[in-house]
C-alpha cells in the first residue's frame, strides 16, 4: 500500500489526476478542511479540477506509513493561490484506509487559518481560524467543483 500512496502523490506532483484517481476506490470517501466531504465522482473531480487549474504546483511526501488496511503520509504542496495569485506553501498530514487494493477513505489535515493567511492575507489570518470562515470556504469550494463538474 506505501506504492499505492507514493503513486498517488507522484501523479499530483505531474498533475496526472486520471492516475491520483485510479489509487482511488469507486467508493472513496474525500475529506479535508477547504472542500469538506466529497464522495465518490464528487472527490475525483475535485482532483481534476486542481490538476488543470494548478499554477506553479510542487508536492513533496514523505513518511508514509501503511499497512493492507490503514495509511499516513505527511506532503506538502507549494503553489499560487489561484483568486488572489499569492504563494502558498501548506502543509498537510494524510490518513489513509484502503478496501480491495485501492484508497476507499482519505483524509486530509491542515491549519486552515495558516493556510488562509497565506492564500488571502491578513483577512486570512485574522479569520481563518472562525467557524463562519470555515463554513464559508467549504461552500465557495464547492460552488467552484460544481461549476467544474456542469462544465
Amino acid at each position: 500500500m506505501k506504492e499505492l500512496i507514493k503513486t498517488f502523490y507522484t501523479a499530483l506532483n505531474n498533475q496526472d489526476a486520471e492516475t491520483m484517481i485510479s489509487c482511488y476506490h469507486e467508493d472513496v470517501i474525500f475529506e479535508d478542511p477547504a472542500f469538506g466531504k466529497l464522495k465518490g465522482e464528487r472527490a475525483k473531480s475535485m482532483w481534476r479540477m486542481l490538476c488543470k487549474n494548478a499554477k506553479d504546483f510542487k508536492v513533496e511526501f514523505s513518511q508514509i506509513e501503511a499497512n493492507e488496511h490503514t495509511g499516513s503520509a505527511h506532503w506538502e504542496a507549494w503553489y499560487s493561490f489561484s483568486k488572489t495569485g499569492r504563494s502558498v506553501h501548506n502543509k498537510i498530514d494524510a490518513q489513509f484506509e484502503f478496501k480491495n487494493g485501492k484508497i476507499i477513505k482519505h483524509t486530509d489535515h491542515f491549519d486552515i487559518r495558516r493556510w488562509a493567511s497565506q492564500a488571502i492575507g491578513w483577512k486570512g489570518a485574522l479569520f481563518g481560524g472562525f467557524p463562519f470562515f470555515k463554513k464559508k470556504f467549504v461552500m465557495q469550494t464547492n460552488k467552484m467543483l460544481d461549476k467544474f463538474i456542469a462544465s
